[in-house]
């Protein structure tokens, strides 16, 4: 008989609660499907509850447009919206996010390596202001040992969707002192990187995220339900943590 080449899955971790970096719509470069539907049957397949999804048209070609899409599409109780501005237009902003606050949007996603916007940005820090000033939970893609300083000193709770295994110390430094400070687990693929911020700074400090479909879930799933956590540690980086945001936007 053959042995599965992957460790066994210990007992009350098939169900993850949360995936906080799940993206929908086209992508014209690239031959994949990215519809809510091929999100919904990876994360089926994975046992995953409840995804936090943002719109690719809004991150890549019309923020306003991808916002309105994404709130009128999917079934809510699986998708949870999250909006998203265009941060070389900044000055939209100031009308998009308390649109979006007021129709009950609590979540903010932004792409500043795919929009070219450098971390020392003006118009990057004014986004984050004017999100932070409305109380909505930022998620935000790129190299954490970059991208951190726009979201340092102001108050941001921002979970940040890219930080790797080899950046595992820096974030945890800067965690110990910005308790906003969120890291995805999609890219601490290292054999102790979520054990690591988990005993240094508190599992509260992980989310869970696998951006479905773009990726394969199979990786990011399987790390996390193998991962040597308490049952309670577990719990809050599989959907305790992401469900804190929402509760405090119901």
């Amino acid at each position: 008989m053959s042995r599965s080449p992957f460790p066994p899955v210990p007992a009350g971790r098939q169900e993850i609660g949360i995936d906080v970096d799940v993206l929908f719509g086209a992508l014209p470069s690239r031959r994949l499907d990215a519809s809510l539907d091929a999100a919904t049957g990876q994360h089926v397949k994975h046992r995953i509850r409840r995804g936090l999804v943002c719109s690719l048209r809004g991150a890549l070609f019309d923020a306003r447009a991808g916002n309105d899409e994404l709130r009128k599409a999917g079934d809510r109780t699986r998708f949870v919206p999250v909006g998203t501005v265009d941060v070389r237009d900044a000055l939209t902003a100031d009308t998009e996010i308390p649109r979006m606050a007021a129709s009950g949007v609590r979540l903010l996603r932004l792409f500043p390596p795919e929009q070219w916007v450098e971390p020392d940005s003006a118009a990057l820090a004014h986004v984050v202001d004017v999100a932070v000033a409305h109380g909505l939970v930022l998620l935000t893609s790129g190299d954490f040992s970059r991208f951190w300083r726009p979201f340092a000193g102001r108050g941001a709770r921002v979970c940040f969707l890219d930080v790797h295994a080899y950046r595992v110390a820096d974030f945890v430094v800067l965690a110990r002192r910005e308790p906003g400070f969120v890291a995805s687990t999609r890219l601490l693929c290292g054999p102790d990187s979520i054990e690591r911020i988990a005993g240094e700074v508190g599992a509260h400090h992980l989310a869970y995220g696998s951006r479905a479909p773009l990726h394969d879930v199979l990786p990011s799933a399987l790390r996390l339900r193998t991962a040597g956590l308490d049952d309670e540690a577990w719990r809050q980086v599989a959907g305790g943590t992401a469900a804190a945001w929402l509760a405090e936007g119901a």
